[in-house]
């Protein structure tokens, strides 16, 4: 069974491309700069769902709603749920599992610039919450 099954996933045909969401980072930092954040969830339950999403999309426009995202999906509208990934908070509050999982979903699929920006929110969250 030798050989390495190792897959590019950057250049892999079907893996959608991310560009850094430069608002959600900067909203991400303000939130925690003021102690919005959540320490300890279950992200699986606790990330907003589409019903969560169109709730808020019903209160809120899309510029609000795309600064929960730290990734904006290369080639698709701007004003669709499908333009945003990798969400970090609740609409209300920074949640650690949740920058935890943007990290580790970036870093599985290379996604560099998101991987990066989610590790330095994170490096921020745990030294204002010490």
């Amino acid at each position: 069974m030798g050989g390495s099954r190792a897959r590019s996933f950057a250049h892999t045909p079907g893996v959608a491309k991310y560009t850094l969401n430069e608002r959600a980072v900067a909203r991400a930092r303000q939130l925690i700069e003021h102690r919005q954040y959540v320490l300890s969830s279950d992200w699986g339950e606790v990330q907003p769902r589409a019903d969560d999403e169109n709730r808020y999309l019903e209160s809120h426009d899309w510029e609000d709603y795309s600064e929960w995202f730290l990734g904006l999906t290369e080639g698709v509208p701007d004003q669709t749920k499908g333009r945003h990934g990798f969400v970090y908070g609740d609409f209300r509050r920074v949640h650690r599992a949740g920058i935890i999982a943007c990290h580790y979903r970036a870093a599985e699929w290379r996604h560099k610039e998101i991987e990066l920006a989610a590790h330095e929110l994170l490096q921020l969250l745990d030294k204002v919450s010490s």
